[in-house]
């Protein structure tokens, strides 16, 4: 099937969502201990969600083998994203994960749900990826990080768990009748499965750090969940892959939060890369 173009609603609507998880990833790197903080965000959406689910209709019935292999593909995302965090800045692990991401996903929509784009589809797809991992190029170049291989192969393993669940996720959603009601399952089993986890490994830990950093799981919560939940809408609306691509300019986002609020260096390299990302967006809108 050939990918249409993208209106400019939903182009917005992606937009808002690429803010939002952008905004949440900070909140989690921007914290000492990125495991309890992933936690606490994912719980609390989980929480936000069972709260809502009983005003929203159940997805349908062909949509839960989706949600169960998404919610499992998830729980290995968070797992792979902490890890990814601990040894490298948010500067350079975002980029190479986010960037990633949407080329697999292009590559694999094809053959598996029947998507392709047309040329100048691809040739924003390009610019958009070109540009995200040039940011993370430019972030390696003349630096030493000890353990940077080690993190930069769990960055990778996250891109594909991101491709993976996308993937999933762009057929699923269709299939549910009601998109909202997809997200808030997938979030809910997610985050119900975190907690026990944590609960589970880091005894006594959990509670005590959420009533500490009870904003954070306000706030995160509500960004994580609404990110996701924005997608999913787009990908009713239009192609997977190419909601994906666009979905991934919350690098322009990240890159900002970055260096104004985490206060790392942004160099003029890394602008003129997300200048190509910005410019890649434009190109997904005018495909």
């Amino acid at each position: 099937m050939q990918a249409a173009g993208m209106s400019s609603g939903v182009v917005g609507v992606v937009l808002c969502g690429a803010l939002l998880h952008a905004s949440w990833n900070a909140m989690v790197k921007s914290r000492p201990d990125t495991f309890l903080v992933t936690v606490l965000v994912a719980g609390a959406a989980g929480v936000w969600c069972a709260i809502g689910l009983p005003f929203v209709p159940a997805p349908a019935a062909a949509s839960w083998p989706y949600i169960a292999a998404s919610t499992a593909v998830q729980l290995a995302y968070y797992a792979l994203l902490v890890a990814a965090y601990r040894g490298s800045d948010m500067s350079r692990a975002y980029p190479l994960m986010r960037g990633s991401a949407p080329l697999l996903v292009a590559l694999a929509s094809g053959p598996l749900i029947g998507e392709t784009l047309n040329i100048t589809q691809w040739l924003a797809l390009a610019c958009i990826c070109g540009g995200i991992l040039s940011l993370y190029l430019s972030g390696r170049a003349g630096v030493q990080v000890a353990g940077a291989g080690r993190s930069t192969a769990f960055a990778l393993l996250t891109a594909c768990m991101i491709a993976a669940f996308t993937l999933i996720d762009g057929a699923g959603v269709r299939l549910s009748g009601s998109s909202l009601a997809y997200t808030m399952w997938i979030f809910m089993l997610t985050g119900a499965g975190l907690v026990l986890w944590t609960a589970r490994s880091h005894r006594g830990r959990l509670w005590p750090y959420a009533r500490a950093n009870w904003r954070i799981a306000v706030f995160g919560g509500l960004a994580n969940l609404g990110s996701y939940s924005l997608a999913l809408w787009a990908m009713t609306q239009a192609p997977v892959a190419a909601v994906a691509a666009l979905r991934e300019t919350s690098i322009l986002f990240a890159v900002a939060i970055a260096a104004l609020i985490l206060h790392e260096k942004v160099s003029k390299t890394r602008l003129a890369a997300v200048t190509l990302v910005a410019l890649g967006a434009v190109a997904m809108r005018l495909a």
